[in-house]
Formats: structure tokens, C-alpha cells, sequence
């Protein structure tokens, strides 16, 4: 009987582990995939919501880099620490593709060489005020290459055990190469703590610092707990657990969303109402930047007048826009338009100033930007390499040429437009409704001349001839 009981009793435990370790294994896998959803929810949010435009450039690989990573990441550390049961029968499925390559250099590695890219721009356009010299789409390579060199010699030497374990001897250079990312990061990061950013990118930085030294701490104390304690089971799925939720956080506080696209971090999950703070003007709180006064006075538009003065009226260079638009050629419109926004920043307010110019630059100056201006090679390169991204005139050079542009190809068609025949309509009403709004500032009530409070109705007459008589007999005294 005792014998049975036993029997009974090991085939009940052993049945439960498999039920356990079922549900564990299925909840690590819901919660990974949940995760990762989040992830690229938040992602896309702004575009398929808001309907923001996709960038082009580093603000839009970078964050697709980010997110590429993120699943690298958190993919290799399920893997790699066996959350997930599987025959590593094939060559893809060993420790050194998990553990080595998708967890360093495609994972932590692309993740911190991000945002270390991010931080070398944010210090080269705010404290030396100047685009940066070499671009992202190669400093990213430059400075992932130590991870690809270190997966190289550890995948030839082979140090992992059958745990996908590191011994001593190798765990303490794969540390050291951790932290010395993050130190990077928190030197670029101290270069710039001074400035008054608008969009929480400092905070942002902070965070990713903190974040990424907790995950580090977490990732040394359950290599240690597991190397120590390796008769522990409970320890053991501890431990990794710990440093799966870590790491998730980690993605998902720090890696989400890019500090490249800062327009986007004025957007929530949790509103859904529609995006009120459209351009970079309104952003930045330039005064009445895309507003028009309904108050506003009408203002004659002469045709024989130069462009430039003219488009300096609100209400006309949005006429001129609008109909610029409906022939496909409104870019030269808009950047007057930006450019003149840019006017309205002191110039001791030098941070607003570089957003703005960065903006306009990213939207219109660069190769194969949005709305990219037709402006001559020079003049581009000129703006491309300045060393004062605050100074006064940095556009005025492209504004003189886009004028001479937009005067041949589109005012003289405009002229003759329905659009310049409305923007006339809207003028003569607006004038009509101030002349009536002056016009009901007077009272012409014959009731004016009781506000003497007298009983006479014409005690001005008599108060006009009492001071008459008294003036002349003091003239013939």
C-alpha cells in the first residue's frame, strides 16, 4: 500500500510540475506578446490616430530601430535564460544566437547605441549650436561595431556552459561593456543638462540612464543567485522573472518613444480628442503662431507690390498658400511661412529658436525631406553647415531665391485665381463689419443732453449765453 501511495503520489507531483510549468511557459508567452503589442501601439499611435505625418530620415529609422531592437531584446533574454522549453537541435536555436548576438549587438547593444546617437545630436544642436558632423545613418554603425567585435570572439571561444551561462572569467568583461554604454550615455547626458529643453528630452535620458543601471544590477544579481544557488528552482525562476520584467520596463518607459520626432511626445494614449497643437510654432508658444484674428483690420492688397512685402499679411499668405497647394507647389509657401514664424523668437531665447530651426531644416533643407524647397546646392550647403543654428539671417538667403521663384511660376497666376477673388470678398466684408462696428460706438439719441441731470432740455443754450454776457461786461469793465 505504501509502495501504491508513493507511486501515486510522485505521478501526482510530476503531473502538477507539467501543469505548472504549462501555465508558467503560457503566461511568459502572453505576457511577452502583450508586451510587444504595447509596444508597437505606442509606436504607431500618432500616425494612424492623429494622422501625423510619417518623418523621413533619422526621425523615422530611429525609432523603427528602437522598436526592432526592443523585440530582439526581450525575445533573447525568454530564450536564452530558458523561460521557454525547446530542443536546441538546429544551429539557430543555440545559446550564441540568443544569448550573444540577438541579446548583445541586435538587442542592448542597438538599443543604448540609439539613444547614444539621439544624445550626440541633442548635444551638437544645443551646446555647440550646429548640426552634427557626421550623420546618424553612420555614427550608428561606428559605435555598434565594439558589440559586434565582442560577439565575434565570444562566438569563436565559446565560453557559454549548457545554461547559456557565462563563467567568471567572461562574465566581468560582458559587464564592463554594459556599463561602459551607459557611461557613454550619461556623459552625453551630463553635457547637456543645462539646457531648458520643451519636450522632456533630459528627463527622458535620466530615465533610460536609471533604468538601464537597474537592469544591469538585476542581470549581475540573477546571474549570481543562478551560479551560487543552482539547487534552487524557485531561486531560479525568480531571478529570471525579475530580470524579464526589468527589462520590459526598461523598453518600454526608455525605448518606445523617440526623442527624434519631440512633436509626437505632446501626443497620449489616452486622449482621443483631435490633435489641437498642429505645427512646431504653436508648440513652442510663438505668439499668435497660426491664428487669425477675426478682429483684424482689413489691409488694401496692391498686386504692384514686391512678394516678400506682401506675404508679411497673414491673411494674404494664406490665400497665396492655400492656392500655392492647388497647384502642388505650396512647400515655398509654407517655409515662408515657418521662417517668418522663427522671426517672431527673441534672439536671447536661443532654445526655442534651434527647435525651430532644426524643424525647418529636417521639414525642408535636407535631401528627401517632406516638403523639400528648390533651392540651389550652395545655399543649402550653406544652411546645412552653419556654426549658429540661432542666427538672424540663416534663412534669408533661401527666402530671397524661393521668392524670385514663387513670383515667376505662381503670383501672376494668382492674380487671376478664384482664390484672390475670395480673399477680395472676405476683405470688403471684414471692412464693411468694422466700418458698422465703429458705426454702433456712437449714439445719436436726441436723450444726450439730459445727462446734465437739469429740468431744462436747454441748459446748454442758456449756460452758452450766460457765459457770453458775462465775458463781454468783462470786456467793457
Amino acid at each position: 500500500m505504501d509502495g501504491q501511495f508513493c507511486l501515486v503520489t510522485n505521478h501526482l507531483m510530476l503531473c502538477l510540475s507539467g501543469i505548472f510549468s504549462f501555465l508558467f511557459n503560457l503566461f511568459i508567452s502572453l505576457f511577452f506578446v502583450s508586451l510587444f503589442c504595447r509596444l508597437i501601439v505606442r509606436s504607431t499611435f500618432p500616425f494612424f490616430i492623429h494622422k501625423v505625418p510619417i518623418a523621413k530620415g533619422s526621425a523615422f529609422w530611429i525609432p523603427v530601430i528602437q522598436v526592432i531592437a526592443s523585440f530582439n531584446f526581450l525575445l533573447a533574454i525568454v530564450m536564452a535564460v530558458n523561460f521557454l522549453k525547446y530542443k536546441k537541435s538546429h544551429w539557430w536555436l543555440s545559446c550564441y544566437v540568443w544569448a550573444v548576438w540577438l541579446e548583445g549587438p541586435l538587442g542592448f547593444g542597438l538599443l543604448m547605441s540609439c539613444r547614444i546617437a539621439q544624445a550626440f545630436q541633442l548635444f551638437y544642436v544645443f551646446v555647440k549650436r550646429r548640426l552634427p558632423p557626421i550623420r546618424s545613418h553612420m555614427f550608428l554603425p561606428l559605435i555598434l561595431l565594439p558589440w559586434v567585435a565582442g560577439a565575434a570572439v565570444i562566438h569563436e571561444k565559446k565560453p557559454l556552459n549548457y545554461r547559456c551561462h557565462f563563467g567568471t572569467y567572461w562574465t566581468i568583461p560582458v559587464v564592463c561593456l554594459h556599463s561602459l554604454y551607459v557611461a557613454v550615455l550619461m556623459g552625453f547626458t551630463r553635457a547637456i543638462r543645462h539646457i531648458e529643453f520643451r519636450f522632456d528630452e533630459l528627463r527622458d535620458l535620466w530615465q533610460g540612464i536609471l533604468g538601464s543601471a537597474s537592469l544591469i544590477g538585476v542581470w549581475v544579481f540573477a546571474y549570481i543567485l543562478n551560479e551560487i544557488h543552482d539547487d534552487i528552482s524557485w531561486l531560479q525562476v525568480a531571478s529570471r522573472f525579475m530580470l524579464l520584467v526589468t527589462a520590459s520596463i526598461l523598453v518600454l518607459v526608455f525605448f518606445s518613444i523617440s526623442i527624434a520626432q519631440p512633436l509626437l511626445s505632446q501626443i497620449s494614449l489616452r486622449k482621443r480628442e483631435p490633435l489641437e497643437l498642429k505645427t512646431m510654432g504653436q508648440v513652442l508658444g510663438i505668439p499668435e503662431s497660426g491664428l487669425l484674428l477675426q478682429r483684424e483690420q482689413a489691409v488694401d492688397i496692391d498686386p504692384n507690390e514686391p512678394l516678400d512685402k506682401l506675404l508679411l499679411n497673414k491673411r494674404f499668405r494664406q490665400s497665396f498658400m492655400a492656392f500655392a497647394d492647388s497647384c502642388l507647389a505650396g512647400e515655398s509657401v509654407h517655409f515662408f511661412d515657418e521662417v517668418h514664424e522663427l522671426g517672431k523668437i527673441p534672439i536671447d531665447d536661443p532654445v526655442r529658436r534651434i527647435y525651430m530651426a532644426r524643424h525647418i531644416i529636417n521639414k525642408y533643407i535636407n535631401a528627401g525631406a517632406a516638403m523639400e524647397v528648390n533651392i540651389s546646392h550652395r545655399i543649402r550647403q550653406e544652411i546645412l553647415a552653419t556654426t549658429d543654428l540661432t542666427h538672424p539671417d540663416l534663412f534669408t538667403n533661401a527666402l530671397h531665391e524661393l521668392t524670385q521663384l514663387m513670383k515667376m511660376n505662381l503670383a501672376k497666376d494668382y492674380w487671376s485665381s478664384i482664390y484672390f477673388i475670395k480673399f477680395k470678398e472676405e476683405a470688403r466684408m471684414r471692412s464693411c463689419e468694422h466700418e458698422m462696428e465703429e458705426m454702433r460706438g456712437y449714439d445719436f439719441s436726441p436723450r444726450l443732453s439730459s445727462v446734465n441731470a437739469t429740468d431744462d432740455p436747454f441748459h446748454q443754450d442758456h449756460f452758452s449765453r450766460g457765459f457770453t454776457q458775462h465775458s463781454h461786461a468783462s470786456y467793457l469793465r
